[in-house]
């Protein structure tokens, strides 16, 4: 084999595993603004969240810790696929023509397929540990709800799932290995739930939309002494679990000798990008490293690049705190783009803060562009990508373009978070020439805007 195309592995032994998640607002040039009790519209506390979160992840929420260690019986569970390996992408950059290198931190080897049992396993270890019985949750393209119901199946819990409508049609696969862990999934909006009946009547909302999919699932909690909630991405104890990804890369990278001019990142609620970026952006901040941190967007649901810095509700119905984050408004019902995990009417309220600080950049994709680049990427690397991080690789793939034109050393990090083996119907829709860009007018981001809360400066 050519020496050019050797595929390369970074992996670390169980004992250079982090022991510790990294917490970035300490590092930040100022603070995030606080989620407001939507009543009061002040500050909400402790006591506001007890009904959803157990209080070990209350405390995470608010924490201005910089690291908070990961406990022993959480690392024990980590290790049945972390560290996750590092690859250097040879034979797409010899595709590509380019000078850049390209390294993708591959988060597929988990059990559910991507990064989100870095968070599921967390989180139903403190449940557990404070005496819940039953998991609710919402879950887009699948991969949150198969994070959550295995992690409810290692700790003995309950889990109830309401998984996207559009999703739940088009991937069969995801929710049978949802039920395959233990948990049961409903098509939302659903009749189970007073928010899903009365959403559910409006045909407009029949492909659903994780808004609504959240309403469903905090009101069973709120209304269930012994249920909480959990959340697959948005929040700070989220993004929080994702940073071992982070760390991990930069030993990683180390290894290899290299130091990334660009940090690329697929972003929906978050939590991925955010587990990639932010232990470099503390580096960045230290002025030990100076990397261009981008997220990739879907340009269907682009809240960075075209959602308004307002406070807003995470969820349709207006169960949640109002939490200070680029949105598009919660009335917002994206279009039923295959990346099932993406669309979310909002960003997390730390990215949204940071982006506002200048400290990162967006940019919104189109999803046949995605899906062009993975198609190379697959017949390069031989991984097929879920249609999230494909954002992240058509960006990637934009900017190893740009060093083979400028000739400007570039080093390329992104985050593959998980396989494609359960999105095939639209791989077929792509490679059959039948998927569409889907055309957002001006004039429907407006009417979503128009419904945000009224919240004094």
């Amino acid at each position: 084999m050519d020496d050019t195309v050797r595929q390369h592995k970074y992996v670390l032994s169980e004992d250079q595993m982090p022991t510790v998640w990294y917490n970035i607002i300490p590092d930040l040039p100022s603070p995030p603004p606080p989620p407001l009790h939507p009543g009061r519209l002040d500050p909400v506390g402790p006591d506001d969240l007890a009904p959803l979160f157990p209080m070990e992840l209350i405390m995470q929420e608010v924490s201005t810790d910089r690291y908070i260690e990961i406990p022993g019986g959480v690392l024990d569970v980590y290790r049945q696929w972390r560290p996750s390996p590092l690859f250097r992408a040879h034979r797409l950059e010899q595709a590509l023509g380019t000078p850049a290198r390209i390294y993708y931190k591959y988060e597929g080897v988990s059990p559910a397929g991507s990064h989100k049992p870095n968070t599921s396993v967390p989180q139903a270890y403190y449940n557990k540990k404070e005496g819940t019985r039953k998991l609710t949750t919402e879950t887009g393209a699948g991969q949150w709800g198969t994070a959550l119901a295995y992690a409810c199946a290692i700790y003995g819990l309950e889990c109830e799932v309401w998984q996207v409508g559009a999703s739940y049609d088009a991937k069969p696969y995801r929710r049978m290995m949802i039920e395959a862990f233990g948990a049961s999934v409903h098509r939302s909006p659903s009749d189970l739930t007073e928010v899903g009946r009365m959403l559910g009547a409006d045909p407009r909302n029949f492909t659903g939309s994780l808004g609504i999919a959240i309403s469903e699932a905090v009101e069973v909690a709120a209304t269930n002494a012994d249920t909480r909630y959990a959340l697959g991405s948005v929040l700070n104890h989220v993004l929080l679990h994702q940073t071992i990804i982070g760390q991990e890369a930069m030993l990683q990278l180390a290894m290899a000798g290299d130091t990334p001019t660009h940090i690329v990142g697929c972003t929906g609620g978050g939590s991925n990008f955010a587990g990639l970026s932010f232990p470099f952006l503390k580096e960045k901040l230290e002025g030990r490293m100076s990397p261009r941190i981008i997220a990739a967007e879907p340009a269907s649901c682009p809240s960075l690049t075209k959602g308004v810095y307002a406070y807003d509700f995470g969820d349709t119905a207006g169960m949640t705190p109002l939490m200070k984050m680029h949105t598009l408004g919660h009335d917002f019902i994206p279009d039923p783009i295959h990346a099932g995990g993406l669309r979310y009417h909002g960003m997390a309220p730390l990215i949204s803060h940071i982006y506002e600080l200048g400290l990162m950049e967006a940019e919104a994709v189109p999803q046949t562009e995605c899906f062009a680049a993975a198609i190379q990427f697959a017949r390069t690397e031989g991984i097929v990508p879920a249609p999230e991080p494909t954002h992240a690789i058509a960006l990637a793939i934009r900017e190893a373009l740009k060093a083979k034109e400028t000739g400007e050393e570039t080093v390329i990090l992104t985050a593959l978070c998980g396989h494609g083996h359960f999105d095939l119907s639209a791989y077929d829709q792509y490679l059959r020439g039948e998927m569409v860009d889907e055309a957002v007018s001006d004039e429907r981001f407006a009417s979503a805007l128009s419904t945000l809360p009224k919240v004094p400066a």
